[in-house]
């Protein structure tokens, strides 16, 4: 079992990120794009999250829709060398959507119809599971960029990241459904979109509808779901297109906890889940481990240690040290105790790496310290020693 994921870096065209909120995931995503680009790769992060802490640790205001190269100076600053490029952007789902109408529609006249249509726009921003679809529909558009040798995906908390895996399949099923499918015949074969030349009986169901949502939402519902029906070809290959690309060699999964039960009961599930989609997770990073250290610290070492960096080293300040030391051996040996009882392996799969990152002092939102948890998970060799 590897104990770093270099090799990740140098073997995979595409990584995704995976974990529960709070857990350090979007820092782990940004230190593998860091160490990426040491090695001389160009890489781009891209996030489906709106948190800041991506682009705060790259020095940027905020993450924006368009791509931004990290600009080389930044690097300079930090005493970095990168003869890599690192580019961030974030997803933006209407523009994702848009382009896959686009790409799908028979003609412009069809394309722009969708796109004006008022359920569309609903649709491509507000329906639950279309940000995770667009996802991996902006993955799969940008997978083979030749622009870039490594792609990392910085994906949503796991409740929401479970759904990227199928996310495909449900929305075309959604928009596939039983009653949709009623609702497109009943207008195919009144060959028109006005309700008045409905069949009766149909005309009489969606007119009760059509009181209490509006006739002109309801005819814009009508218009949506036929001229989408002609995409449904397109849909469904291009789904399938998705779904076996999230598979494919060249993908691989970090899998991002923290020594916490709880979260380490959210990464088994999700693990497990990659195993049952055929998606064997990659490596697993652990953060915020608390060490063990092999010796109890003596009194008399503590005192020169508070001497040797200027603070108080009276027998009480000693005395409250050797507490605060102690609580952290009991928090280190606590955290051991629950990744013993985790088993990283798969079975039927390689044993993926297992990452420990140490619980730093301090926390991880600029390049000086982001340095730290990159040189843990991919170590340099011709990085200088930090």
């Amino acid at each position: 079992m590897r104990a770093d994921l270099g090799h990740l870096l140098d073997e995979k065209r595409v990584l995704l990120c995976v974990g529960c909120g709070g857990v350090g995931k979007t820092t782990t995503c940004a230190a593998l794009g860091l160490a990426a680009a040491r090695r001389g790769k160009r890489v781009l992060c891209l996030t489906i999250d709106p948190a800041k802490r991506l682009a705060q640790s790259f020095g940027l205001a905020s993450v924006a829709t368009e791509a931004q190269r990290i600009e080389p100076r930044v690097f300079a600053e930090a005493g970095l060398d990168v003869p890599g490029t690192l580019t961030v952007t974030m997803l933006d789902v209407k523009s994702t959507f848009d382009s896959l109408v686009a790409a799908l529609a028979k003609s412009e006249e069809k394309r722009q119809r969708i796109l004006d249509n008022v359920l569309y726009r609903y649709i491509s921003t507000k329906l639950a599971g279309t940000q995770e679809y667009m996802a991996m529909e902006k993955l799969y558009a940008i997978k083979d960029d030749p622009a870039y040798d490594l792609i990392l995906l910085d994906t949503p908390p796991t409740s929401h990241a479970l759904d990227f895996l199928d996310a495909p399949e449900r929305l075309v099923a959604a928009m596939d459904s039983a009653a949709v499918t009623w609702f497109l015949e009943t207008f195919r074969r009144s060959g028109t979109f006005s309700l008045n030349l409905l069949q009766r009986t149909a005309a009489t169901v969606l007119r009760g509808i059509g009181h209490i949502i509006g006739g002109g939402l309801l005819e814009q519902v009508a218009a949506f779901v036929t001229e989408v029906n002609e995409l449904f070809g397109g849909w469904r290959a291009r789904a399938r297109q998705v779904s076996t690309a999230l598979r494919g060699p060249d993908v691989g999964y970090v899998l991002v906890t923290s020594p916490e039960p709880m979260s380490l009961r959210e990464v088994s599930f999700f693990a497990e889940r990659l195993v049952q989609e055929e998606m064997a997770p990659s490596a697993f990073v652990v953060n915020r481990m608390r060490g063990v250290p092999d010796e109890r610290a003596l009194p008399e070492e503590i005192a020169r240690e508070l001497a040797a960096r200027g603070l108080p080293s009276q027998p009480d300040f000693v005395a409250r040290a050797l507490e605060a030391a102690a609580e952290e051996r009991r928090l280190g040996e606590r955290d051991r105790d629950n990744l013993a009882s985790i088993r990283w392996a798969t079975e039927g799969n390689e044993a993926p790496s297992v990452v420990h990152v140490p619980a730093f002092p301090r926390d991880i939102h600029d390049i000086d310290r982001l340095i730290l948890v990159a040189d843990v998970l991919a170590p340099c060799g011709d990085a200088p020693a930090r």
